[in-house]
């Protein structure tokens, strides 16, 4: 991808259902050309734009990061297992103590037990796992965005975010659920495919899409590998944060432009954040710069992630690799 690539994938990360005219509008573009490049990288399978759920919010799963330890030659085989799970939504080979990287989501607390373990030692290859259970989310990857935008151009592509807190559930109708689950299979679906599909007026659809946008039980997601956007170097931290410090500490962290995923969990570490960089060196600003000054970040475990199988629920062994591209 050129510059100008890159800031277009940016913005419509930015809002993944913004019309070219808005885009254009809001980068200084002629419409035809942002129309142009984007129905490219799309039609490339380079982009794809897709939605993810709020889980816990919308009651619909249960969210783990895993660890997972594999005998020497399977790690290939157990992530393409894994990658081949419904319920994994990520799935990386990291370097470190584990081999595999993988979110889960569960369905429900009780099917955790047998994913965990039955299903997941099942596998052949897995010797060991560790489990960090999501508590709160202060980033999902949907809210992230490839740093090549000024500030005044996201604020014309971004709308206000909501001033009240979040409840903690906001239960989807069955309707909410249909109209959602056509917004996953393709993030940018227009209101008259949704009216027609569900058999309903395009005024409620439109008035559902909005909904469960304002409501942010669902995020829609621009899906583009990091390395394509110019930032080649992926890691994955793991931090113990002393308790009283973990609000503090995670919405400072999911602030900053290279985090592109940043939570709190149970287990070892009470927090996971997912950093993109354009070089290890920045990764090392980062985490001297950034990370360090954190009074109450205690340790931090530090692992890189050498290959994805899997991102947003969305299977990466089929796409042409950036080799191949190159």
């Amino acid at each position: 991808m050129d510059v100008l690539d890159r800031r277009l994938v940016a913005a419509l990360q930015v809002s993944p259902r913004a019309s070219w005219g808005e885009i254009a509008r809001a980068v200084g573009e002629h419409e035809r050309t942002v129309a142009r490049r984007l129905q490219r990288l799309l039609a490339d399978g380079d982009v794809r734009v897709t939605a993810i759920y709020d889980d816990l919010r919308s009651g619909l799963g249960h969210p783990v990061h895993l660890h997972v330890q594999v005998r020497p030659g399977t790690a290939g085989r157990v992530a393409e297992a894994l990658a081949g799970r419904a319920d994994t939504r990520s799935v990386y080979a990291v370097t470190g103590a584990a081999d595999i990287g993988c979110e889960l989501v569960a369905p429900t607390r009780q099917s955790l037990h047998d994913i965990l373990t039955v299903e997941i030692p099942a596998i052949e290859g897995v010797t060991q796992t560790q489990t960090q259970v999501v508590l709160h989310t202060f980033r999902t990857v949907a809210e992230w965005h490839a740093p090549y935008l000024t500030s005044e151009e996201v604020a014309a592509l971004r709308p206000p975010l909501p001033v009240e807190p979040l409840p903690d559930c906001d239960d989807l109708s069955p309707l909410d659920r249909d109209v959602a689950a056509l917004l996953v299979e393709d993030g940018r679906i227009g209101f008259t495919a949704i009216a027609e599909r569900l058999g309903v007026s395009v005024p409620t659809a439109r008035r559902r899409v909005a909904s469960l946008l304002e409501r942010r039980v669902l995020l829609p997601r621009a899906e583009v590998e990091p390395a394509l956007l110019g930032l080649e170097v992926e890691a994955q931290l793991w931090l113990s944060v002393r308790p009283h410090g973990l609000d503090r500490v995670g919405q400072t962290l999911a602030a900053h432009p290279g985090v592109r995923y940043c939570a709190a969990t149970s287990g070892t570490r009470t927090m996971i954040i997912q950093v993109a960089a354009a070089h290890e060196a920045e990764l090392y600003r980062f985490l001297t710069g950034v990370v360090g000054p954190l009074d109450d970040v205690a340790d931090v475990d530090v692992t890189l992630i050498t290959r994805a199988y899997k991102r947003g629920h969305l299977r990466k062994s089929g796409l042409r690799t950036i080799v191949e591209k190159s």
